[in-house]
């Protein structure tokens, strides 16, 4: 399947890189020699260089890699994470994002570039960006500072999230 270029999406295929450039910002990724690329009538097509399972398998890896770098120039990526319990809250400052879940200090952390995070409410975090293997790891990072515990369900956690519950012990 082609990958189709929205208009303001400039991509530029060199024989190392592939790099996308648009209103979210500049992408890169670097040019795989199983695979050829190639620009037609505002479509990128993918063919595998010759006919071992790798290349195969790299073909569709890259179209999906290419596809996503498109998509977060064009429109970007977003997760939301909310926090649940008493006295947990998320307030943004800039690049920074001081947390209190809990802990007898805060946690503060610092944005990488090209990562932004608001937060509209006090429980609720909203990380956007270009690239998303970024903005999935950093909500991870974020998510990992105090994972949902099973008993009460407090923590920090995905909007689209579910947390089995667990049953407490019986006497």
């Amino acid at each position: 399947m082609p990958v189709t270029i929205p208009a303001g999406v400039d991509v530029s295929i060199k024989e190392d890189q592939i790099s996308v450039k648009g209103a979210g910002g500049t992408l890169n990724l670097s040019q795989n020699a199983l695979v050829k690329v190639s620009n037609a009538e505002g479509k990128l097509s993918f063919q595998p260089a010759n006919d071992s399972r790798e290349a195969n398998a790299m073909t569709g890896t890259l179209r999906q890699l290419v596809n996503n770098m498109v998509l977060g120039v064009s429109k970007g990526f977003e997760k939301k994470l909310n926090l649940v319990g008493v006295g947990y809250k998320a307030q943004a400052s800039g690049s920074k994002l001081n947390l209190a879940v809990g802990f007898s200090h805060p946690v503060n952390i610092e944005m990488p570039a090209g990562i932004t995070v608001a937060t509209p409410t006090p429980t609720e975090v909203v990380i956007k960006g270009a690239d998303r293997q970024r903005v999935g790891q950093v909500a991870a990072e974020i998510r990992a500072i105090r994972p949902p515990e099973p008993y009460k369900g407090k923590g920090i956690r995905y909007a689209d999230e579910t947390i089995t519950i667990k049953e407490t012990k019986k006497k």
